[in-house]
């Protein structure tokens, strides 16, 4: 991998969240702390939009800003899963320790296989925000 991954637009951020050009990315829990940066080179990396919780697409990643306080996580995870992609990704961004909002990673590892989660990584996504990337265990998953 390339240190010096055009960094100018972004992409770098993109590419580590598995971003891929032509993929459908949903975006939720949206506010105005969310990282900017972060959701510009999605979309320039994907080359579409952002969809919303109202879209009705199969998507192959769902990008889920969440804080401390917004409600039940495991029923938010099930939630967004719906309309994800067999082999989909959702990205839970959190705000970073000792920021407003922080959630533990222990919320979140005891919320994402109770909705049907595995957690497989987590990464620093933004500088407010890390990110935990959760998929549907490969056993429930349909392979030929």
């Amino acid at each position: 991998m390339s240190a010096t991954v055009d960094q100018a637009g972004g992409r770098g951020l993109a590419e580590r969240l598995g971003i891929q050009p032509g993929m459908v990315v949903q975006e939720l829990g949206y506010d105005e702390d969310c990282d900017e940066e972060l959701r510009a080179a999605i979309v320039e990396r994907s080359g579409t939009e952002l969809v919303d919780e109202d879209a009705d697409d199969v998507v192959e990643v769902v990008l889920f800003w969440w804080r401390d306080g917004d409600g039940d996580l495991v029923d938010a995870l099930v939630d967004a899963k719906t309309p994800l992609a067999d082999n989909g990704v959702v990205w839970l961004l959190t705000p970073k320790a000792g920021r407003p909002g922080h959630v533990a990673p222990s919320d979140i590892s005891e919320a994402a296989p109770t909705a049907g989660l595995s957690q497989t990584s987590s990464i620093s996504a933004a500088g407010e925000w890390a990110g935990a990337r959760l998929v549907a265990p490969k056993a429930g998953r349909s392979r030929r």
